[in-house]
């Protein structure tokens, strides 16, 4: 830990009563906040001194519009103070903000000044994370009016890559996705109409989830193409992502672009579908790309090969073709539709290259009838896409290349134009996306890869994303053995390499689970977690007389239903004393998953279900005791 990731604090209580240091990693994490937080060993006001002077320390990165200031935070922080951590599942984590989302008494620029507005309500998404007890620090920088993919398009410094400031940040949400890598948030909101929630994430080793059209509300988000704008969440890791996503996702009876999408348990799709072909990579870097996607597939395809599941190579060009009507077909008119008149009341105030854009709205060529070609055309894209997609998961890199700021700002429509050829049709297709690491194409120059899906199916591009994350876990696992496995050969370095790490799944499906109390046990004894998953259709489940409640999970000799639970891996030199503590009438048996394999997992006794309630029905106990 080095003295740029500690922050010191002053006790003056019965705990210690003196100056102590506690260390504030830059890597934050959801579970690990609420953690310190529940153990008292650390304070959302601590961490929050720690972020002001972390944004002081790189104010030279362009990172805020608005930065982070303790009086300005501190009214958030006086209201934790009213409420339970029980009932607040983000209680205390700070969060940034897009500048084009608005925070109540905060301005809004959007990328210009001369635009700014200072909003009376807060935006639907940070209303709903606020009353989930995050902290909002601040205004992160983008690309004006949210218009570009590489984070050099602001009157307000272009933002710096959080690994390699020589480098862009991506666009547009470049200051939201910096903030997280840099330390200064837990998570961040961006937005995303062409690949704004995902490009940024790959440049700065982030994850960036990109929910289906409509399933997190955008009142209050200034519009770049209203009819495909999403809000979009920045973290270092999935499970962080969708603790947000389960906080803002839902219907919003006041935003007519809101619908209903659930997401449902992550699984695994029924396919892997890789491009057809030689795909095209740009930049500098092109080389590097190219090896590191390379890599990315064969990973995918070993993984799949390992799972059964099939890999099909597509022929991805109706893609292509249905990215190219966003900026080079009249959907570019939307954008003019949303802001030209502020342009036209105020020519020569937006960022040059900005202004041209949104003044190309304007073409004669744009006419209504172009527009209706255009939706037919996208229709029948639409169609395709998802008989191609359906139960399938699309793998395609996040970025078509990188570049350095310097050579950005001298080139910046076709560099943009590069960086989006991966990104561009998301929307437009009514897709899902969730961009993902994948190692590094030069030291300190991430790559990543975005897994796609149709909406209704965002439980497949998790699950995916989730199973190639967690190869990379092993790995590093497997790489930890290595160094302090003595030098050894043939079969006794395999002996020592297996033995190395010996695990078992273990399925929990209450209190032990992600989010409640005894998550820490499980974390206690090195168990990680690994996906959603839910039972056979087999079981009941009972809410138990106990303080406090505990559910019982008892398998049916007939009936029965699926009831969700998840599934982690241990271990096994912890398994023993864990299985051991656990009190009756609990235990560990056997669980059926709804796939027919069988894991060890908490059972109940048949008899402690006599008497008590029948939560069945409710499908899983994060429906009986919501976070």
């Amino acid at each position: 830990m080095t003295e740029a990731n500690k922050v010191e604090k002053i006790e003056q209580n019965e705990r210690n009563g003196k100056k102590i240091t506690v260390e504030v990693p830059k890597e934050l994490s959801i579970s690990w906040l609420l953690d310190k937080y529940e153990k008292q060993e650390l304070t959302p006001q601590e961490v929050i001194a720690a972020i002001v002077q972390r944004s002081l320390d790189d104010v030279a990165m362009n990172i805020w519009i608005t930065p982070p200031k303790m009086d300005a935070i501190q009214p958030y922080l006086d209201g934790l103070k009213s409420v339970s951590m029980a009932d607040a599942p983000l209680w205390g984590i700070p969060f940034a903000i897009k500048d084009n989302i608005d925070l109540a008494g905060v301005p809004t620029t959007a990328g210009c000044a001369e635009y700014a507005y200072t909003p009376t309500e807060h935006a639907s998404v940070v209303e709903r994370l606020i009353a989930a007890g995050a902290i909002p620090l601040g205004k992160t920088n983008l690309d004006q009016f949210a218009t570009g993919l590489v984070g050099a398009r602001s009157p307000y410094g272009d933002a710096h890559n959080a690994l390699r400031p020589e480098l862009i940040s991506g666009g547009s949400s470049s200051g939201s996705a910096v903030s997280v890598a840099r330390g200064q948030a837990a998570f961040s909101l961006g937005t995303d109409t062409a690949g704004s929630g995902r490009v940024p994430a790959a440049l700065n080793r982030l994850v960036g989830y990109k929910p289906s059209l409509g399933a997190w509300p955008t009142k209050g988000v200034v519009p770049a193409c209203a009819s495909l704008d999403c809000v979009t969440v920045f973290a270092h890791s999935l499970d962080d992502a969708l603790a947000v996503d389960g906080v803002v996702r839902g219907l919003h009876a006041d935003d007519h672009w809101s619908r209903s999408v659930n997401r449902e348990p992550s699984k695994l799709p029924a396919k892997v579908l890789l491009p057809d072909g030689e795909l095209g990579f740009y930049g500098p870097f092109a080389s590097e790309y190219r090896a590191a996607w390379d890599t990315a597939v064969e990973k995918f395809k070993g993984l799949s090969d390992d799972l059964n599941i099939p890999v099909e190579y597509v022929d991805v060009t109706l893609f292509a073709q249905a990215a190219a009507i966003l900026y080079e077909g009249p959907w570019v008119a939307e954008r003019w539709a949303a802001l030209g008149s502020f342009i036209e009341a105020h020519p020569g105030i937006a960022y040059p290259v900005t202004e041209k854009i949104l003044r190309s709205g304007s073409a004669a060529e744009y006419d209504a009838a172009s527009v209706f070609h255009a939706m037919h055309k996208l229709q029948q894209f639409k169609l395709e896409a998802r008989k191609l997609l359906k139960g399938a998961v699309l793998v395609m890199p996040t970025c078509g290349g990188t570049w350095t700021r310097k050579q950005v700002l001298a080139d910046p429509i076709s560099t943009n134009r590069d960086m989006g050829r991966y990104t561009n049709h998301c929307n437009l297709l009514d897709l899902c996306g969730v961009a993902v690491p994948a190692g590094d194409a030069a030291p300190q120059t991430p790559f990543g890869i975005t897994l796609f899906g149709i909406a209704e199916e965002e439980s497949l591009i998790c699950g995916a994303a989730e199973l190639f994350l967690a190869g990379d876990v092993n790995a590093e696992r497997q790489s930890a053995a290595e160094a302090y496995t003595p030098s050894l050969t043939g079969s006794a370095a395999d002996e020592v390499a297996v033995a190395a790490v010996p695990t078992t799944l273990v399925a929990v499906c209450g209190l032990h689970m992600r989010g409640y109390p005894l998550e820490k046990q499980m974390l206690g004894c090195g168990a990680r977690f690994i996906r959603e998953d839910e039972t056979a259709a087999k079981y009941s489940l009972v809410k138990l007389p106990t303080t406090p409640a505990k559910p019982g999970l008892v398998k049916q000799q007939q009936g029965g239903a699926a009831i969700l639970l998840e599934v982690w891996e241990m271990p096994l030199e912890a398994f023993g004393g864990f299985t051991a503590a656990i009190p009756a009438p609990l235990g560990i048996g056997k669980v059926e998953l709804r796939d027919g394999s069988e894991v060890p997992g908490f059972v109940c006794e048949a008899y402690a279900a006599e008497g008590a309630e029948d939560v069945t029905a409710l499908g899983g106990w994060r429906q009986v005791l919501p976070l």
